[in-house]
């Protein structure tokens, strides 16, 4: 399977105006009051993504398409740090020191064969995600902090606009001057410097993230200017309270690619100067949110004692799975219903360590952190 039909979730285009705040003659969508609304504005669309890992989808490019992966694999203390992460569902700050340490100064080769050096790692913008099959909050009444609590982004989004809010401030107006970018109000494609997100999967069958090949994109017609509050996660001076990214309107002409299954051991980069991204729905995640659901009341009625309960649960018909369905969220369905079968039949001793792992592997976990690198 090369293609898939996943859910996207663009910005309406409700409220979409010329931007009167700063000059350009460029689109902005109107700002909501804490970050979370942006989700409330949402556009949802069905959209081709095409999977990075088939022979004969071409390989990214950071420089043309604005994306590329790099191998972690050899970094053998780094990747027991990281599983140890993925386990415990949260990350301290002594480990995003470690993570920053380990990845500093390291230089990683590029599809198109040019090397990358990490000259750089924001304290700031490191995060967790944990993101639940179709849409479902895995912890719903956790608040999100500066790294941890972070469902996975639903919107379609670059992080940071070059001109706008903190980059302007922090870099006295420079950053355009200083970083390779491609943006609405023009490009610098000479720098060798470059703002980036490392974007580290723990594991991801569902809710994966999706990059969007930038030369498909048309950016003063659907690249909007959007001022993101920053209050419930990030301690921030007020001039800097509005984080300034970029959201998008949908245009079926715009190209997008995933890979169905990932680890550790290979991480994407991609250019925070306005490469859009986000997290998809991909075919059969409301099978994947029944089944995870399920086996959480199975466990319920397990340590309550309670037979009724359990024998009453649902086990989905599986021959409704869409074709498109990826190979890994297949294997992970069958596995999920098999466990809700046999616990209807008999409740083993491990049975609900059983389930507890099989729902743990259909939430999306990854890490994410800013750097500045040096790209020749």
């Amino acid at each position: 399977m090369t293609t898939v039909n996943a859910s996207i979730g663009y910005m309406s285009p409700d409220g979409v105006a010329v931007d009167t705040l700063r000059p350009g003659g460029l689109l902005r969508a109107p700002t909501r009051t804490v970050a979370e609304d942006i989700y409330q504005a949402l556009s949802i669309h069905e959209c081709a993504v095409h999977d990075l890992a088939a022979s004969d989808v071409p390989a990214p490019s950071l420089d043309i398409m604005g994306f590329d992966t790099v191998d972690l694999s050899g970094l053998t203390v780094l990747q027991t740090l990281l599983q140890e992460i993925r386990t415990a569902n949260f990350m301290t700050d002594e480990q995003i020191r470690q993570i920053r340490r380990l990845l500093l100064g390291k230089v990683f080769r590029l599809s198109n064969g040019k090397t990358l050096r990490i000259l750089f790692i924001a304290g700031e913008g490191t995060i967790l995600r944990r993101a639940g099959p179709n849409g479902l909050k895995i912890n719903p009444d956790e608040p999100p902090t500066e790294s941890n609590g972070h469902d996975g982004a639903q919107a379609v989004h670059g992080d940071q606009d070059v001109h706008g809010t903190p980059v302007r401030q922090m870099l006295f107006g420079a950053a355009p001057f200083l970083f390779n970018h491609d943006s609405p109000e023009g490009k610098n494609r000479r720098s060798p410097l470059h703002l980036l997100n490392l974007w580290i999967p723990l594991q991801q069958i569902t809710r994966p993230l999706v990059l969007m090949d930038g030369c498909t994109l048309n950016r003063k017609q659907h690249q909007l200017r959007y001022a993101l509050p920053t209050d419930s996660f990030l301690d921030r001076k007020e001039d800097r309270r509005l984080n300034d990214i970029w959201t998008y309107l949908h245009d079926p002409g715009q190209q997008w690619y995933f890979t169905p299954e990932l680890d550790s051991r290979k991480a994407y980069v991609f250019n925070t100067l306005g490469c859009p991204h986000g997290a998809c729905i991909l075919p059969g995640e409301a099978v994947v949110e029944q089944l995870y659901i399920a086996l959480q009341t199975a466990c319920s009625a397990i340590r309550q004692g309670n037979n009724s309960a359990l024998q009453s649960i649902a086990v989905p018909d599986l021959d409704t799975l869409p074709a498109d369905c990826t190979v890994p969220m297949r294997k992970a369905i069958e596995e999920m219903a098999a466990l809700l079968t046999e616990v209807k039949q008999h409740v083993a001793g491990d049975w609900q360590l059983r389930a507890t792992v099989a729902m743990d592997r259909v939430v999306r976990k990854s890490i994410e952190m800013r750097l500045v690198a040096w790209v020749m």
